[in-house]
């Protein structure tokens, strides 16, 4: 598994091990590595991976911990290409490459989509996010065209009150500071970090291939996500945070299409291959993992 030492990652090798799985890691840092590689210069230790069951691949730089600068925008974009098709190659040059390659993508693929409902078979949207997705998604060729079942792993917002968005949030919400941003119609599509790593465990077993949408079975607009996390923290929520907010703090690029696209996706293939969510609303989700 690459990005093992990340959030996701992390969650996702801990629930392997309790399943009974050995996990591999494949990283960047010797002190980590089981499997040493290095993207950007095209290195990899590809004798570690003969023989192997599956490949998870999770690494990437992260899209919302900084302002994109055209320099940050190409190390996303890079980070994910560049080590996908790095994977990708290597495998499909293995004597016993494994039968399973689960990729990782991102709901950004769809772009901005209003209130239309849309899943795994919709089509690419437009922006820098799409572009991204896309390309992600197209380098695992040389993977597929060696016979390995490959599954990209269209991930949305991943909840976890430890990391990512929820974490920025979490301490103005306490104060009863938060509020819907800008007009709050847009959809955000999420997944608790506990069912991420369940559904990507069930996929290793399940005959899935192509794109899965990583996302709990009802998005919700900003406004109902608002209102669902001032509930489970019992605060106010009355306060709208005006769009150019998050835009002068954020860049506007990075807002538009991080904070203000909407994208309303469901997880039809999970859904008709018979996974069952732990939490498929939001009122559950954020009352269960804020309770922790």
């Amino acid at each position: 598994m690459t990005g093992a030492t990340g959030t996701i990652g992390s969650a996702v090798g801990t629930h392997l091990r309790e399943m009974g799985h050995e996990v591999i890691c494949i990283s960047r840092n010797r002190d980590h590595a089981d499997v040493f590689w290095n993207p950007s210069e095209g290195l990899i230790e590809s004798q570690g991976l003969d023989g192997i069951d599956a490949i998870i691949h999770l690494a990437g730089e992260s899209i919302g911990n900084r302002r994109w600068s055209k320099r940050q925008k190409t190390e996303i974009y890079s980070s994910r290409i560049k080590g996908t098709e790095l994977l990708s190659k290597t495998l499909s040059e293995l004597d016993s490459p494994p039968a399973i390659f689960l990729s990782g993508s991102a709901t950004g693929f769809y772009g901005d989509c209003g209130s239309n409902q849309i899943d795994e078979q919709s089509p690419k949207g437009s922006g820098f996010l799409a572009d991204v997705a896309a390309d992600w998604e197209t380098a695992t060729t040389s993977a597929e065209e060696a016979g390995i079942k490959v599954t990209h792993l269209r991930t949305g917002i991943v909840l976890d009150p430890q990391s990512g968005m929820l974490k920025k949030i979490l301490p103005i919400f306490k104060l009863g500071l938060g509020g819907k941003l800008g007009d709050g119609s847009q959809y955000w599509s999420w997944i608790t970090l506990e069912d991420e790593a369940r559904l990507i465990g069930w996929l290793l077993s399940a005959d899935i291939q192509g794109p899965v949408n990583l996302t709990a079975p009802e998005p919700v607009s900003n406004a109902q996500f608002t209102k669902a996390l001032g509930l489970a923290l019992g605060k106010p929520t009355a306060v709208a945070v005006p769009k150019f907010g998050p835009m002068l703090l954020a860049g506007r690029e990075l807002a538009e299409e991080l904070i203000f696209t909407s994208t309303r996706a469901l997880p039809s293939v999970p859904i008709k291959g018979g996974f069952q969510f732990k939490h498929a609303s939001i009122d559950m989700a954020l009352n269960e993992i804020l309770s922790l």
